[in-house]
């Protein structure tokens, strides 16, 4: 049942691309986590009830594959449903094709603002204010595609991407979660003022007490204490000891997450082959089954990171049960990517590699993040906060 439903995973692709309508949503934190799991709760719903129904009326193993929704009215007589039902499969597959080519113009938006593809993607059409150019060549991809190619090899090659995605998903969760970066790039709209703050300090460290005013003077005498109250051995102790405490948890952080990956792919790759012998297949499930507790152990143990929530300063939808509910998502999709047959595996491997070559060639020369300047949080919070006001008093 786990490696039929990664045929049928594309089904849920649609989901996810309700996301990449960010920009165009009103109240996004609130409405998107809100329309994704309502329109998912409706849709599985109502995929249960149908299957539920089709093997109330025909086994599942007489079923014909193709059409099987179809042929099982057919087969008592209820020629009228069949026509009904054929015609609604055709409505659905217009919808779903519209659908699809919803969130893909939106993506290679996003990647060419940051540089990943050409800019040519990211045109917008001043009438309509939507990527009209990226949508016709994605348009003309994907008919030449499903032209070329048949149907179960590409829903194949749709699930993979899915799994892939919220595989990668899933674990960016646990490093932000617990192991987050300490540095983050700074927006352009940003850099200016980081420099012209980071100039004003020059000039005050820079400045004699004397030249200033009083109340200057009042606020670097006040500057001097609290430098003197952080040069006192017994603080500077504190912090050192703080420091070290953080960085064995971060250590102890990323070593867990790589115990839990490791753990999935021994106990999922062991628990699919078929060549082995069973007690060495067992041994190795037993030995991956052991790595991922130990991991999801330690992780449920530790403290998670205290800036987790300010982190990307969005608010909204945060992910509840962590680390459980990765750590399974993580789990379940991995056995189900290993589950695909060699072939797909190929085809996904030639689009991988051309992909990579899009970045070395594009990607990696042009990209946003070349010339960005990194601050830490702490300086990120702070022009986060001052550009705000300073937008707000305007």
């Amino acid at each position: 049942m786990l490696a039929g439903s990664v045929t049928v995973f594309f089904a849920y692709i649609g989901f996810d691309s309700v996301a990449s309508t960010a920009e165009e949503v009103r109240n996004p934190q609130r409405d998107l986590p809100l329309g994704i799991a309502t329109s998912l709760t409706i849709c599985c719903s109502l995929y249960m009830l149908v299957s539920v129904v089709i093997v109330g009326l025909v086994p599942y193993f007489a079923m014909d594959p193709d059409t099987p929704i179809s042929s099982a009215f057919a087969r008592h007589g209820m020629q009228w449903a069949m026509y009904l039902v054929t015609s609604g499969v055709v409505l659905a597959l217009c919808s779903t094709l519209m659908g699809s080519l919803l969130p893909q113009p939106r993506i290679l938006m996003a990647m060419a603002r940051d540089g990943l593809l050409p800019s040519f993607f990211s045109d917008v059409s001043e009438k309509t204010q939507v990527p009209v150019k990226s949508t016709i060549i994605t348009g003309i991809c994907a008919a030449s595609l499903a032209f070329f190619m048949d149907v179960s090899q590409l829903a194949g090659m749709v699930s993979v991407g899915t799994l892939l995605a919220f595989t990668i998903v899933a674990v960016s969760i646990l490093i932000l979660r617990y192991v987050p970066p300490d540095e983050v790039p700074l927006p352009t709209s940003l850099q200016t003022s980081f420099r012209l703050s980071q100039e004003c300090d020059e000039e005050k460290v820079g400045s004699p007490l004397g030249d200033g005013n009083h109340e200057q003077g009042t606020s670097e005498i006040k500057d001097v204490i609290v430098v003197e109250s952080i040069n006192d051995p017994l603080i500077e102790k504190q912090l050192y000891a703080n420091k070290l405490d953080e960085l064995k948890r971060r250590k102890t952080a990323a070593r867990s997450i790589a115990s839990v990956c490791v753990g999935v792919l021994i106990l999922t790759a062991s628990a699919s082959v078929t060549f082995l012998p069973f007690l060495v297949m067992c041994l190795f499930c037993v030995f991956g089954g052991l790595l991922l507790l130990a991991g999801l152990g330690m992780l449920s143990w530790i403290d998670q990171d205290d800036g987790r929530h300010s982190f990307g300063h969005s608010g909204g939808f945060i992910c509840p049960f962590v680390p459980l509910l990765p750590v399974m998502c993580i789990l379940i999709n991995t056995y189900l990517l290993i589950n695909l047959g060699g072939g797909m595996w190929m085809r996904v491997g030639v689009w991988l590699v051309m992909g990579i070559f899009v970045y070395i060639f594009c990607g990696r020369t042009h990209s946003s993040l070349t010339d960005v300047v990194y601050v830490s949080l702490a300086q990120a919070n702070e022009i986060y906060g001052s550009s705000s006001s300073s937008a707000f008093v305007a």
